[in-house]
């Protein structure tokens, strides 16, 4: 998987993003742990009913830099999400599991570049509507893909 970054110096890469309107940025030097597709209804409302694209990083490696607003609930899988938004412009950034302190998933729509990522499978398709284009190159989960 060829990925494209900012370079700074001569440090490792850095990724970078935000929200729209700049109020909110974040960046990583090291590498996303995975990215894919989630189709459960939580994210269809996030991506505007589509899949939603989530980076998930090691928390650790994530500097966030701006006010978010936190929205707290319980995904189909049964864990207590913890969403962030942006106070100005409302885009959704980051989505955090209790369960999984240690992982932050960032919205792939927020990336300076949101070409350096590719989803490695789609999950929760069972929730997907039926005009769902489901990449069937990737491996696919009805729900929540089990613990790697």
């Amino acid at each position: 998987m060829t990925r494209r970054r900012l370079e700074f110096g001569d440090g490792p890469s850095m990724i970078t993003g935000g929200c729209l309107c700049g109020a909110v940025r974040y960046e990583s030097r090291a590498e996303p742990i995975t990215a894919r597709l989630c189709w459960c209804r939580f994210c269809q409302y996030i991506a505007a009913g589509n899949a939603a694209v989530s980076v998930c990083f090691l928390t650790a490696h994530i500097k966030i830099a701006g006010e978010t607003r936190d929205y707290e609930s319980v995904a189909d899988s049964g864990n207590r999400m913890h969403r962030r938004f942006c106070l100005a412009c409302g885009v959704h950034l980051f989505s955090e599991a209790e369960s999984r302190p240690h992982l932050i998933f960032v919205r792939g729509g927020t990336l300076d570049d949101p070409s350096m990522i590719r989803p490695a499978a789609t999950i929760w398709t069972i929730k997907a509507p039926p005009w769902a284009c489901i990449d069937t190159s990737l491996p696919t989960f009805e729900g929540q893909p089990p613990v790697a």
